[in-house]
């Protein structure tokens, strides 16, 4: 039988969804909904042209997504609304037991995260988080040297998001909304350093700023992350708004892991490392991978783990959040347990 999905919301990274369904014949997308009752709060136009342009006729319910739930009984829901909301709707999907793919960061507040967290315990669905770029294949390819040790042991680690600011929509002006440029940039990036490292974190020392943001409100147009993670390893995580209309591409992701063997960056879409004994830099070879949704739903199938776990998927929320509360004090926060 095949799975039946429906998506809520369309603020995010729902493209992972529906660039993988043309690869997954076992998968029926039956229906969506915004994740507010009200459809202006949250345009749907994007995810109807989708569908148009696929060929498929895809019922809308714009009243509500818990009545769209309760008509259709999926399996699997994609959950991409404002931010602030995915908790809430996240919560309720995992207490239908419906398996959940969530868009990142899961929760925007810590108590949200915790509710989260314990219906997940309490049911038997699974959950991914939308942290596609384990997927990218130059960090998967530098991912996979790491992991053969080909720079040892870790000892410091430095990861950078770097975006064009543009014109954003009003969820970005908006902290209630938004939850901040750490928790939504930041993810990203802490999440690499969890992947990377394969151990979790100690303490985080984070500052933030909002200045010339060009009218953007509560958005943080920079943003600065110091770990100490276990092991000893030092993380640190640069977040900005600041690329150039003009740059070639929307963002600037790198990642640089110094180890005691040698050292390996990701930058301009290529993996690079500087090994012992080795003359320059040697361009690691990368491979396709596969699409994140496609992965989740392959572990749903076969029960085979995909790439992002549901404990990495809390742990990277909790560490942003911590890094926000961090940020917003001026002062080190340790990780529960940690101090």
């Amino acid at each position: 039988m095949k799975l039946k999905l429906c998506t809520i919301g369309a603020s995010g990274h729902l493209a992972y969804v529906l660039r993988d369904l043309p690869r997954l014949p076992g998968v029926e997308w039956v229906g969506y909904a915004p994740g507010a009752g009200e459809e202006r709060e949250e345009t749907l136009a994007k995810t109807a042209s989708l569908a148009a342009a696929s060929g498929l006729t895809v019922p809308v319910y714009l009243e509500d997504w818990r009545e769209m739930l309760d008509a259709l009984q999926p399996d699997v829901v994609a959950v991409d609304s404002h931010f602030a909301r995915h908790a809430a709707i996240g919560a309720e999907t995992l207490r239908r037991g419906i398996h959940l793919f969530l868009e990142k960061p899961l929760a925007t507040e810590l108590a949200g995260l915790e509710e989260l967290r314990a219906v997940f315990a309490a049911s038997d669905a699974q959950l991914a988080a939308m942290h596609g770029l384990r997927y990218d294949a130059a960090f998967h390819a530098a991912w996979a040297a790491v992991q053969s040790g080909a720079v040892g042991r870790i000892r410091l680690m430095h990861a950078q998001k770097s975006y064009r600011l543009g014109e954003r929509p009003a969820i970005y002006r908006s902290r209630a909304a938004y939850g901040g440029t750490i928790p939504w940039v930041g993810s990203h990036a802490v999440d690499w350093l969890l992947w990377f490292a394969g151990t979790g974190f100690r303490s985080v020392y984070a500052a933030h700023s909002t200045r010339d943001n060009a009218g953007h409100g509560d958005l943080e147009m920079t943003a600065l992350c110091q770990f100490q993670m276990e092991e000893g390893i030092h993380a640190s995580v640069s977040l900005d708004y600041l690329r150039p209309a003009t740059a070639p591409t929307h963002a600037d992701d790198r990642i640089r892991i110094a180890g005691t063997d040698g050292v390996i960056e990701v930058r301009g879409g290529e993996a690079l490392l500087i090994g012992p004994g080795q003359q320059g830099v040697q361009r690691l070879e990368t491979a396709p991978q596969p699409g994140i949704f496609e992965d989740f739903v392959r572990q749903l199938q076969t029960g085979e783990p995909c790439r992002i776990s549901a404990a990495d998927s809390f742990a990277v929320t909790e560490a942003c959040l911590l890094a926000r509360t961090s940020a917003d004090s001026g002062q080190a926060v340790a990780f529960p347990g940690k101090g």
